[in-house]
């Protein structure tokens, strides 16, 4: 064979596989889009009848179901693999193993090239071909950000920050005694069960914090729908966001420390620099999150881009994202920084926007997070069929239903015990009861587990996580609402509004200074030899911004509350918020 009708025969040939892997691509994507219209239009047809008993997400899983069992059962294709054995004593060490293998076909002259995927055990190998199945990678770059970002974004910012102090207390210090509780009752059981003694103590450590991590989106949902007490509803969705956050650092420096201490023994120093990268990883991503949304806001103000504001409106949503990948580029956590991009962005930023930026942005990122949300649940229902290398074990997944459920009564129970002490409002049983209730699993814990899957262990910790998102989606989650009957919770509350004490001083300096056109802007920064018109519109701001500065704050019961919202506005707002006064002094300054 002449070697150009080789190099046309290899051309060929990658031409129909290049084809075909992007026809079941399509295909792929079009099944699980039209998954998500039959959802949409049973969530429209349940609205229309006003019936609350089944929420978006367990639809999401029973459709997932139903496509996962056809495909399952119904493809009949499979995959064809070949194994090459290394020579006896000779072995890759992890910084030389390659990331791309080719073979030569000395009859064809053809090179097949072959990508490094990972290290596997024998029994956790795919051998089979697996179908509607996507990379890991693509939860945690695209799919999570908007979801987390909007949990930050769209947060009812008063009742949140009035119950700061209890949030942070159950987000904090409840994940962290839940992870540990977690992870000694697994550890227990697997030690019990003598089959199961390859699932290490920092395994169950590592299951103990992914799945100490909490989306109670169904129950928050009906919360939303009935009216339930804002501060109730405050208290979970603050802890559900922040504990999000807690887990995936937790998680990170658990694995951290496994990479570094030897197997079987404790490792003091790499215990201290694991504890260390935790708070590194922490205050770092918080202060990529913070100082990003702090930018925004600094940029909006400046800048008169919110005379266009379809720009504006893009602007926003990348600066919030580059916020996701300038944390994971620095090796910190995006989720982390992404979420407080979030609460940042609403805090400051939103007051700048114009009200058609306003609008689109809330519009926008609530319409990414349902798509997202209910996506993660479809492909939860349709993978639990074709993941081909789940690892069922009830020994191990009663236990671990089982320890979640006694850590998360515990945390609850003895974490409001110590709060009822200082809180003027306390939580009582029915709230305990309701918060415990609401401790579904969902998103975060299901993307943390699915990113690896190469051992034994952490093919047992998928499988096991998919099982407890399931079962309490679909419990807890249908069952919400008769429990809030039952415990006669407080429903129909009007909410308060919605601005933050730190901001309403602003309100009459963003109206005044939203009010101005741009064409009056553009006059008065053009038309330099009116310098009376100028200090006059000028003195005329700096007076209303001294007035309204000189409003006294709103206070809470929450001492944490009131000193962050005192320093918020001394020195944070008057800097971001009031920037426009500076701009135009120095623009005349530098116009003399």
């Amino acid at each position: 064979m002449s070697s150009g009708s080789a190099a046309d025969k290899i051309e060929s040939n990658q031409e129909e596989l290049q084809a075909n892997v992007h026809r079941i691509d399509s295909l792929n994507l079009l099944l699980f889009t039209g998954l998500l219209v039959t959802v949409v239009l049973t969530i429209w047809a349940f609205k229309r009848r006003n019936f609350r008993y089944i929420h978006e997400t367990c639809l999401a899983l029973i459709y997932g179901f139903i496509i996962g069992a056809i495909i399952r059962y119904t493809n009949t294709s499979k995959s064809k693999h070949m194994k090459f054995s290394l020579p006896m004593n000779t072995t890759f060490q992890s910084k030389t193993i390659p990331n791309t293998i080719y073979f030569e076909d000395q009859n064809t002259s053809a090179i097949y090239l072959y990508s490094f995927k990972g290290p596997y055990q024998k029994d956790t190998l795919p051998t089979n071909e697996e179908r509607a199945i996507f990379d890991a990678e693509i939860f945690f770059n695209i799919i999570l950000p908007p979801i987390i970002f909007h949990a930050g974004y769209s947060m009812k910012r008063r009742h949140f920050f009035r119950n700061l102090g209890a949030i942070l207390i159950f987000a904090l210090l409840g994940t962290t005694i839940a992870c540990v509780l977690t992870g000694s009752i697994i550890y227990g059981a697997v030690h019990f069960f003598k089959d199961l003694n390859y699932f290490s103590f920092t395994d169950s450590l590592y299951f103990g914090a992914i799945i100490s991590a909490t989306d109670p989106v169904t129950v928050l949902a009906i919360f939303n729908d009935l009216n339930v007490d804002v501060d109730l509803y405050a208290i979970i969705f603050g802890e559900s966001v922040l504990n999000d956050a807690v887990c995936l650092v937790l998680a990170s420096s658990i694995d951290k420390y496994a990479a570094g201490a030897v197997v079987g023994k404790f490792d003091q120093a790499v215990m201290l620099k694991s504890l260390g990268h935790f708070f590194f990883v922490f205050i770092g991503s918080f202060a990529i999150g913070s100082g990003m949304g702090c930018l925004t806001a600094l940029m909006t103000k400046f800048t008169y881009i919110r005379d266009f504001p379809l720009l504006e409106t893009a602007l926003f949503l990348l600066m919030s994202y580059s916020t996701f990948l300038a944390s994971e580029a620095a090796g910190l956590t995006g989720i982390v920084a992404v979420l407080f991009c979030g609460i940042f962005q609403a805090h400051y930023t939103y007051n700048n926007l114009s009200s058609d930026s306003k609008q689109r942005t809330r519009d926008l990122f609530d319409l990414f997070s349902f798509l997202a949300e209910n996506f993660i649940f479809v492909y939860i229902g349709v993978t639990m069929f074709t993941f081909r290398n789940h690892r069922w074990d009830v020994k191990f997944i009663i236990p671990a239903i089982i320890a979640i459920a006694v850590a998360r009564i515990v945390i609850v129970v003895l974490l409001s015990f110590l709060l009822n002490f200082t809180r003027k409002k306390s939580i009582s049983w029915r709230w305990q009861f309701i918060i415990i209730f609401a401790g579904l699993r969902g998103a975060v814990a299901f993307a943390l587990a699915i990113r690896n899957v190469s051992t034994g262990a952490r093919s047992l910790m998928y499988t096991t996580t998919s099982v407890i998102v399931i079962l309490t989606v679909m419990f807890n989650g249908t069952l919400t609402a008769p429990v809030l009957r039952w415990l006669k919770i407080r429903m129909n509350v009007t909410d308060e509004s919605e601005q933050l004490p730190s901001l309403e001083g602003t309100e009459q300096y963003r109206v005044s200074n939203n009010s101005r056109s741009s064409e009056n802007d553009i006059a008065l920064l053009s038309d330099m030899d009116n310098d009376s018109s100028f200090v006059n519109l000028l003195d005329q701001e700096m007076s209303n911004n001294e007035q309204t500065l000189r409003q006294p704050p709103l206070t809470s019961q929450s001492w944490l509350f009131n000193t962050w919202s005192h320093f918020d506005r001394m020195f944070v707002v008057i800097f971001i918020l009031l920037t426009k006064d500076f701009f135009y002094i120095s623009h005349v300054f530098f116009s003399l």
